[in-house]
């Protein structure tokens, strides 16, 4: 179904409203709709037997399906998509439903992760569907880094803040990094990170390889112009000084000295790096937090839908995003519109208290 909208401007008015309301029926039921209940409930008299056969039209289309050997029809995912995207009439948020979200979110809410924990609580409520908030990045002085390996693709990274707050973020580590690697990265963060950010120390970790670097350079540079060393990959992340002539190296105690003076600071350049690489990471990793309401399998979407907006700060700029999970026979039209408000009145209180 790669364009909706076509097949919904060849359906006749006929098949669209047979469509959307099987959908609709079935979006409140969850059970199959067959041609004798939706011959009640069109606004033009037609026989079963003509909805029978428009149904049947549906279904080569792949928009129904039958699930049992009843005559009852239900919407396939992409009837679903078709029907959210094409037919779908958004309600109004009530003001029952507005005063709701209103209370449980409050005015006074100053602590963040409480006023996010409370607009999970009142989707999940008003919903009876999964909730599910995408929380700020949190940018405060660092106490803590940890990192632990989870598998051989996936790490996580524990970020104590200065303040209490504690985050957790899931990232892909360089290819071949250790728990060993990890752990002495995480050592030698903690050792520079108090009153730094992120930010600040990735600045730190910047200037550490390039004093590396140009120590390495000074070292090399007579090594190089002697013809005892020649560079490889130079430049590059890859980089090694090859030698030549080792025996004459070993009859000047400087010219030794140097080289083990190169082959340490290498070492510690590659170190530097890979630590420069994890803070990298760390700041693009998924800065996740996920508020479960009714149900737990929030990533076993198969047969699940996800409502989900976006909330913006005082400059508007993206930075996190509230939504609802839950069976794919959601009631939409009512669900979108509590999404979208509870999104907007997340964003402007996190921007009233910036």
């Amino acid at each position: 179904m790669s364009d909706g909208s076509s097949v919904l401007s060849e359906m006749s008015d006929r098949s669209r409203e047979v469509f959307r309301r099987l959908v609709e029926s079935y979006l409140v039921t969850g059970d199959p709709v067959g041609s004798r209940t939706l011959s009640r409930d069109l606004t033009e008299k037609v026989s079963a037997a003509t909805i029978r056969n428009v149904m049947q039209d549906l279904e080569y289309l792949g928009l129904l399906d039958s699930p049992h050997v009843s005559a009852g029809r239900v919407p396939t995912q992409m009837g679903l998509r078709l029907f959210v995207d094409g037919l779908l009439e958004i309600g109004d948020l009530s003001p029952k439903e507005r005063l709701q979200i209103d209370n449980t979110l409050g005015n006074d809410n100053r602590d963040m992760a409480t006023m996010l924990d409370r607009a999970g609580s009142i989707l999940s409520g008003l919903t009876h569907g999964a909730s599910l908030v995408l929380a700020p990045k949190h940018e405060e002085a660092i106490k803590h880094v940890e990192f632990v390996s989870l598998a051989p693709d996936r790490a996580l990274v524990v970020l104590v803040t200065a303040d209490g707050h504690v985050e957790n973020r899931v990232f892909t580590p360089p290819v071949g990094q250790t728990p060993s690697a990890m752990r002495e990265a995480a050592n030698f963060l903690n050792a520079v990170a108090e009153g730094r950010t992120l930010s600040d120390l990735r600045a730190v970790m910047e200037r550490e390889i390039q004093a590396r670097r140009r120590e390495i350079d000074v070292l090399a540079q007579q090594m190089v112009e002697n013809g005892l060393a020649v560079w490889e990959n130079d430049g590059t992340s890859h980089e090694r000084l090859i030698v030549r002539g080792r025996a004459n190296l070993l009859d000047d105690m400087a010219g030794a000295e140097d080289l083990d003076r190169v082959r340490e600071l290498f070492d510690d350049l590659e170190r530097k790096r890979d630590i420069a690489q994890f803070l990298e990471l760390t700041e693009e990793g998924d800065g996740v937090r996920v508020f479960i309401g009714s149900e737990n399998k929030l990533f076993s979407l198969s047969g699940s839908s996800l409502v989900v907006s976006p909330y913006m700060n005082a400059d508007r700029k993206i930075i996190g995003a509230v939504g609802v999970i839950g069976p794919t026979r959601l009631n939409y039209g009512r669900i979108v519109p509590i999404v979208d408000y509870t999104a907007q009145l997340v964003g402007r209180m996190l921007s009233d208290q910036s």
